[in-house]
């Protein structure tokens, strides 16, 4: 297999965790395997590499222990793979770890993983700190920071950052709100700058497959918990004793990106070559913003690849997003699952 550059569930090089390519092979098997349904075989081509310490094992250990497939269900099993992989820099994982600790009310040790995935982008990750620092609960009061954050998040297509920016322009001042905006417009830029350190650019797959998507990405098992409940008017407006941030809901299979269990996507192109369909993935997500926050996903159709991205909840919001995509010159359709 050619390397290939694609941002997203892709292994990470032997080379960098000292594994052998039999190791990585072990793990594409298991993703071979999960996606036929015989997740007990799965569990034993990731458990091998999981105890030896690969990320992408652990992490696939991490959901199979959240759904209860192959092996019997344990949050507490799960969220200790999640945090191996995630101290090694899988950076879904990390995304997960942060959320289900702060779900479990460990809100202080869950805020290094939060911003860990807030500087990269991660929309979810960026509305709960938002939350937080509007009302000062679990980290320092700071309305300009909250604004920015929430903001970011809204411009991602999270549909409760949009509509707490509505409730939060009633309470923060317009000269806030402005070095706020500016405030995020440099976080976008930052953003960019951290996904490329930490993934490198775009990190080559290793000759023993990647695990994508279309087939079985680890990700696809779990569903990384969804935002917080919308601030109310009483949480939000200025008063002497803030008001903690609503829990964030507990996580639950599949990606959330738009919404976690949507049967929408938006079509960006279809190639005869793979790596055409990655390539479109890594420029379009460079121009256009509001994909940073989704899932992208390669499905075959025979001698076809198609590129898409997702999920959405609703026809409308995928015609939104591609509406968005089209103001960038690039072709865009909506598909249901």
């Amino acid at each position: 297999m050619k390397n290939t550059k694609f941002a997203r569930h892709i292994l990470m090089a032997s080379a960098v965790f000292g594994f052998s390519a039999t190791a990585l092979a072990d793990v594409k098997d298991g993703v071979d395997a999960w996606g036929r349904g015989d997740y007990k075989t799965a569990i034993s081509e990731w458990r091998g590499p999981a105890n030896a310490g690969d990320a992408d094992a652990q992490f696939n250990m991490g959901q199979a222990y959240k759904l209860g497939r192959g092996v019997p269900m344990d949050m507490m099993k799960a969220e200790q793979f999640y945090k191996r992989a995630a101290d090694q820099g899988h950076l879904q994982a990390n995304d997960n770890y942060g959320l289900i600790l702060f779900q479990n009310q460990r809100r202080k040790e869950a805020v290094p993983y939060l911003q860990a995935s807030a500087n990269r982008g991660e929309p979810r990750a960026q509305y709960v700190l938002g939350t937080g620092h509007f009302n000062g609960d679990f980290v320092e009061k700071d309305w300009i920071k909250a604004y920015a954050l929430v903001t970011r998040a809204a411009a991602a297509g999270l549909p409760q950052a949009t509509s707490n920016m509505a409730q939060m322009d009633k309470y923060i001042p317009l000269d806030q709100r402005r070095r706020a905006i500016e405030l995020a417009g440099q976080m976008e830029e930052n953003e960019k700058r951290v996904r490329t350190a930490q993934v490198g650019g775009l990190r080559a797959a290793p000759s023993s497959g990647a695990i994508q998507t279309a087939q079985l990405p680890a990700s696809q098992a779990v569903r990384p918990a969804p935002t917080p409940k919308p601030i109310t008017p009483a949480a939000v407006k200025p008063a002497p004793a803030p008001v903690a941030a609503p829990p964030v809901a507990k996580p639950a299979p599949a990606p959330v990106q738009t919404a976690a269990n949507g049967k929408w996507r938006v079509q960006l192109g279809a190639f005869g070559n793979q790596n055409k369909a990655k390539a479109l993935w890594n420029n379009l997500e460079k121009r256009v913003s509001a994909l940073n926050g989704l899932q992208p996903y390669l499905v075959d159709a025979g001698s076809i690849t198609r590129l898409q991205a997702g999920p959405f909840a609703t026809k409308a919001q995928a015609s939104k997003m591609c509406n968005t995509v089209k103001a960038s010159g690039n072709d865009c359709i909506v598909k249901s699952r």
